[in-house]
């Protein structure tokens, strides 16, 4: 099987509103696979929407701020958690349809959140990938992932991966995951930008595979719609109302080649982008550059990946 179609779903999330978000990328998701494809992918925290008071409201940093605080709360009681009930009709989507469903999430581990991209693979248990580490403001609210979620999906036609946004500059995260020779990556963003859409393109190059680059698009007033529609906070609505501007994600999510050629490219809004892949391409483009093999050099570099689970904790009975 050479040939292999696949999705990027750019499309607006429903912050904060966990079963709203859940039910609109079901409708997506759906709609891409009657389409042809056999990957469908969207952007970072999709469920949930990405966190942008963060980054854009004033004040969200400061200790102790009202607003923050309630903001965290709701997400804390929001979040999926594993082997979430609400996340089975993604499960049994990619059950019956034979697809792989890539999405992101908040996800609640004991009292803390962090940030997953869950992927659904069909008959088989999802594949959680917790991002490493949380860029910048993002430390306000995840926690760091560990290398036990590090990992590829074997599938018929070959094998897929991801990393969430800035884990695409951490050169030794890029190198483990070249290590398992990746036929297809998934890109996750909360908007690919120019500076994002050069590190997918990059890692397209340099991982010898194709890359979905999935962004959202998000607006202000999506933040208040769903915060009212979680019941809704004063402190809250306060916060997010100082946010500037109205457009707060842009979307630009694009799948790019081995040699880093865009082969489809999204505009500013919501859209699914469609593309058939020629696997082929991913062996032919090894002909020159190949990072984990003929052109690594293991007799001078040597990079080691611990894959256990930190849980921080160990409970001995004895």
């Amino acid at each position: 099987m050479t040939k292999l179609t696949v999705a990027v779903v750019q499309a607006a999330p429903i912050p904060l509103d966990f079963q709203a978000g859940i039910d609109k990328a079901l409708r997506l998701a759906r709609a891409a696979i009657d389409g042809g494809a056999r990957v469908v992918a969207f952007g970072e925290t999709f469920l949930g929407g990405y966190p942008l008071w963060l980054d854009e409201a004033p004040g969200a940093a400061l200790w102790d701020h009202p607003g923050t605080k309630a903001l965290h709360a709701i997400m804390l009681e929001q979040a999926v958690v594993a082997h979430d009930e609400r996340l089975l009709p993604l499960q049994e989507l990619a059950d019956a349809s034979g697809a792989i469903i890539s999405i992101g999430a908040h996800e609640r581990v004991r009292r803390s959140l962090v940030n997953n991209q869950l992927t659904f693979r069909p008959g088989l248990p999802v594949l959680d990938h917790r991002k490493l580490v949380p860029t910048h403001g993002e430390r306000l609210i995840w926690a760091r992932g560990d290398g036990s979620t590090l990992g590829v999906h074997q599938a018929e036609w070959g094998r897929l991966g991801t990393l969430i946004c800035w884990e695409h500059w951490m050169p030794l995260a890029r190198a483990a995951m070249h290590n398992l020779a990746e036929d297809v990556h998934i890109a996750a963003w909360p908007t690919v930008r120019e500076s994002h859409q050069i590190a997918s393109r990059h890692y397209a190059m340099e991982g010898r595979c194709f890359v979905l680059a999935a962004g959202l698009v998000q607006m202000k007033d999506d933040l208040l719609d769903g915060l009212e529609r979680v019941g809704g906070s004063d402190v809250a609505r306060e916060l997010l109302e100082a946010i500037p501007g109205e457009v707060l994600n842009r979307g630009g999510s694009l799948i790019a080649a081995p040699d880093t050629r865009v082969i489809a490219q999204a505009g500013d809004g919501e859209e699914t982008l469609l593309a058939e892949l020629d696997l082929a391409e991913v062996a032919a483009g090894l002909a020159n550059l190949d990072t984990d093999g003929h052109y690594a050099r293991p007799d001078v570099f040597e990079l080691s990946v611990d894959t256990r689970a930190r849980e921080g904790v160990q409970w001995n009975s004895e």
